[in-house]
């Protein structure tokens, strides 16, 4: 139920972090995966590094908040493999830190752009071409933040929270078509993007307490949230958003 063997999956945002955890447990699993992220060299440094191993992916950069990037991305995927399995938009930004009382107008429009709109315009992108298989796997990488509120990422959450609604929506005009869409909600995982919070011995100590597993996540734990989406094993869930965070939204 698990096997993904020859799937073609397009991962945004994997040249590091969760992204790059994905792409790695999806080639090794067999999947044709597509690197995505804004820097070309990144990309093909970890697309090197997996066909190093024998395994199949190739390098697309692609800023998503650029909607004629997201447009070659999915055609260049399509001339390379000629079908599109599994889109996980995981790519996001936070440029700001703080409270909502200080949030400017252009880091707010940032957030939504690249959190929010990129995900609704790639997943219209893809659709078409999963309609014509009649099957495919939508999940997009949203957050516990869009669960629980902050005084200081508020931001963030509200676009994660978005994300969420997304789903919902996207999976009631999608499902009738066999294309399924889901959303991963991680809580706190050791990634460069969360390095200021973990690396805070204070703040990590308060989470780690705050958290019945008593640690924060990693990324593969994550990817592998990420391959039972894309996988038969899911084959009945639709409009989810799976929450995985060590415990810390059930106290």
């Amino acid at each position: 139920m698990f096997d993904i063997k020859d799937d073609v999956v397009i991962i945004t945002g994997s040249s590091r972090g969760i992204g790059k955890a994905i792409a790695i447990q999806m080639a090794r699993a067999g999947a044709k995966v597509v690197i995505s992220s804004r820097k070309e060299e990144a990309c093909q440094t970890v697309a090197d590094d997996l066909k190093k191993e024998g395994l199949q992916a190739i390098s697309i950069p692609c800023h998503v908040g650029d909607k004629e990037q997201l447009k070659n991305l999915v055609q260049k995927t399509l001339d390379e493999w000629g079908k599109i399995d599994t889109l996980i938009c995981n790519a996001a930004t936070n440029p700001t830190y703080g409270p909502l009382s200080e949030l400017t107008d252009s880091a707010f429009e940032k957030i939504i752009q690249v959190n929010v709109q990129s995900s609704i315009w790639l997943s219209n992108l893809v659709a078409p071409h999963m309609i014509k298989n009649k099957k495919g796997s939508i999940i997009l990488m949203s957050s516990i933040t869009a669960l629980l509120g902050s005084e200081v990422i508020g931001a963030y959450g509200i676009s994660k929270a978005a994300e969420a609604a997304l789903v919902r929506n996207l999976a009631t005009e999608l499902g009738p078509k066999g294309i399924r869409v889901n959303a991963i909600a991680p809580g706190l995982i050791k990634t460069e993007f969360s390095r200021a919070l973990w690396e805070d011995p204070d703040y990590l100590k308060k989470q780690e307490t705050a958290t019945p597993l008593r640690r924060m996540g990693l990324p593969e734990e994550i990817a592998g949230v990420a391959h039972f989406l894309s996988s038969r094993a899911s084959s009945f869930m639709t409009g989810q958003l799976l929450v995985a965070d060590g415990g810390e939204t059930i106290l």
